[in-house]
């Protein structure tokens, strides 16, 4: 799997660093350095806790756009990354809120990190930023023109928003992987601090067939070892902050209890073969 290859561990624990507000966001603050050295404790929390890679979101710059950002998010999000990369020796993602995954591969490529997440992949969700399309061709596309080997990580049916029709999961883990070539998929509940239904997991899963399935929301010490029972990995932010706030800032003791509860699980047995795409 595209995740074992990455994170050289078969059920990877991923954690979040939620970046403070950014430049042209509606609450900048005018501090970049403030920004920048939250970024750097939150990814030190992280690794001294023992995740095994982590993701960087411009997650309070809410209310979003629902594509492109402005410029200075880019700029500040690249010169962070790189900030946390030189700090820290773990994979490094990105993820541009909303729906900047151009950007976000673009910073990818200038830095070295190796995967993005993109919130809506394939097909048209109905969000509070308005309506969304997936871009899976163009992606693809520039991945190629950049020349790096960025791995891509699609939602499925995302947070925070509504599908247009009624897909069935099945079909869209299916598409989002066989049409839209994504090399992992992340199912969440259906906002921010709520995990995916077992059952959801377990259709998802028999629909990814190889190709790894993700939790990406409402994971906690407590229910993470019934979730990788079935997912391959997991991307967790709001049960690692202090008191389990999103507000907050990353407890590591926190991280340590969950990623011992996530190292308890005990290892499938080791796959056969790899499976990677070519961008």
């Amino acid at each position: 799997m595209i995740t074992e290859k990455i994170f050289a561990k078969k059920k990877p624990v991923i954690g979040v660093v939620h970046l403070l507000p950014l430049p042209a966001s509606p609450r900048w603050g005018g501090n970049l350095k403030a920004v920048i050295e939250r970024a750097e404790q939150e990814a030190t929390a992280l690794a001294a806790g023992g995740v095994d890679g982590i993701i960087v979101e411009n997650f309070f710059d809410a209310p979003f756009p629902k594509d492109r950002v402005d410029p200075a998010v880019v700029s500040a999000m690249t010169i962070i990354v790189d900030r946390i990369m030189n700090l820290v020796m773990l994979p490094i993602g990105i993820n541009v809120l909303r729906n900047d995954a151009h950007s976000a591969l673009a910073i990818a490529a200038c830095v070295g990190a190796q995967f993005i997440r993109v919130n809506v992949y394939t097909g048209v969700m109905a969000t509070d930023q308005g309506l969304i399309e997936g871009n899976a061709h163009e992606l693809q596309r520039y991945r190629r023109e950049l020349g790096k080997d960025i791995a891509i990580f699609a939602d499925v049916l995302v947070k925070h928003a509504r599908p247009l029709g009624t897909p069935n999961l099945t079909t869209a883990v299916q598409d989002t992987i066989e049409r839209g070539l994504a090399d992992a998929v992340i199912l969440s509940g259906w906002a921010t601090g709520l995990p995916p239904s077992i059952e959801d997991l377990e259709l998802a899963k028999e629909a990814a067939k190889d190709t790894p399935v993700l939790v990406g929301s409402g994971a906690n010490w407590e229910n993470i070892g019934q979730l990788l029972t079935i997912a391959d990995g997991v991307i967790v932010a709001s049960s690692l902050k202090r008191h389990g706030k999103i507000e907050e800032p990353i407890d590591p003791i926190r991280v340590a209890q969950f990623v011992e509860a996530a190292n308890s699980i005990p290892s499938p047995p080791a796959s056969s073969s790899v499976k990677t795409k070519v961008s």
